[in-house]
């Protein structure tokens, strides 16, 4: 019996929305040090997602779900975790698969798909 893929659910430190996207575009351009999301600062150009990281998503052997803190709340009633968050999900249930820590100590787009790709080698093996 082949076995199931993961589903992943990244969550942004980052509110839904057309204001909180251009809130958080210009924070990111005019004071990128206090961003309070990693995840988005390393993923995301001030524009859009990255080339290499959309490229990198698709390789994955994994369901991807990606999420705003305000969606998390709504979908999964979930607000009690520090966020950016990546989470494992089965059935409606999710449960914190990288924290904020983790993914915190992560400098580089490269670091993090390492730590992603760490995670899901861990995952397979047991």
């Amino acid at each position: 019996m082949a076995e199931a893929k993961p589903s992943l659910v990244f969550v942004y430190n980052a509110d839904s929305g057309v204001f909180n996207t251009l809130s958080d575009m210009a924070h990111k351009l005019f004071s990128p040090k206090t961003y309070q999301c990693n995840l988005c600062a390393l993923t995301y150009s001030n524009v859009r997602m990255r080339k290499e990281w959309k490229q990198f998503i698709e390789t994955l052997n994994a369901s991807v779900e990606f999420l705003h803190r305000d969606e998390l709340k709504t979908h999964y009633a979930i607000d009690d975790v520090e966020l950016p968050a990546v989470f494992c999900k089965q059935g409606e249930c999710l449960t914190v698969w990288l924290t904020a820590e983790e993914i915190n100590r992560c400098k580089t787009m490269a670091k993090l798909e390492k730590l992603i790709c760490e995670k899901l080698s861990e995952a397979h093996q047991s």
